[in-house]
């Protein structure tokens, strides 16, 4: 069923998944790619390594406690990442374990999204990059469409609405089980340093699963601009709306806002 899932999926409500997302085979696949990315330990001290030393027994009881329903996220260990102007963003580190379920969640739901998703989006998408939407903004200037809207939207991994995403995940996943996970994640307690609290908002920067929680939050936007046919490439939260003239780029920027 998953490689079925992964050839592509268009339309209608998927009800049973979460058989997908404890399967041995998801899970495995799923440490895989967890493995190769590393990543630190999360609030539990759990490395990569040590996890790999008993993988095959880890994942068994994961595998389990998603099967009875046991299983339950930790709290998100944040950090305070360096950036170039000398101001700091935030990362959530979960634990190696909820990298791995969110992993096979995203394996599982991924395919049911991305066939429906515009051409517009690149950031986080299989097959598609960054070089892929230069390369399409660059074919959009060559036509002329020289007028641009450049925005990124501030914060915006801390600050998606949690309601306004799980409708737009429970319009194409109807499984109790799979969206109560996703909602876990997205309120499991933010630990950083000696405090600790429960978000109302937002999706952590460093969770496997919040690029295309992401990329299923904004792809209306999406829609929004090609209905109204002004060409935008979007990278995760940054995008440039590409126009004709002064006064489309305006009346884009009016529809952004």
């Amino acid at each position: 069923m998953l490689s079925a899932l992964e050839n592509g999926v268009t339309g209608g409500k998927w009800y049973s998944l979460i058989d997908k997302v404890y399967a041995l085979a998801t899970l495995g696949l799923a440490w895989t790619k967890v493995q190769a990315n590393r990543g630190a330990a999360g609030v539990d001290g759990q490395s990569v390594d040590r996890f790999a030393a008993k993988a095959e027994f880890y994942l068994s009881e994961l595998a389990t406690a998603l099967r009875d329903g046991s299983y339950r996220p930790q709290a998100v260990k944040r950090v305070e990442i360096p950036k170039g102007d000398g101001r700091t963003r935030p990362l959530g580190i979960p634990t190696v374990k909820d990298r791995i379920v969110q992993q096979a969640v995203r394996l599982v739901i991924e395919p049911v999204f991305e066939n429906g998703f515009c051409d517009g989006s690149y950031g986080f998408r299989p097959g598609r990059g960054c070089h892929d939407a230069l390369r399409e903004v660059d074919r959009l200037l060559q036509e002329g469409r020289t007028h641009v809207v450049d925005a990124d939207l501030r914060s915006y991994f801390d600050t998606i609405p949690h309601e306004r995403l799980m409708a737009r995940v429970t319009a194409k996943v109807s499984d109790g089980r799979v969206l109560d996970l996703i909602r876990s994640w997205l309120e499991a307690d933010i630990l950083h340093g000696l405090e600790r609290w429960t978000p109302a908002e937002g999706s952590p920067q460093g969770a496997v699963i919040s690029p295309l929680l992401a990329n299923i939050y904004l792809d209306p936007l999406d829609r929004l601009m090609a209905e109204h046919g002004y060409p935008m490439v979007r990278y995760a939260d940054d995008f440039v709306i590409l126009t004709r003239s002064h006064a489309e780029a305006e009346a884009a920027l009016a529809l952004v806002r």
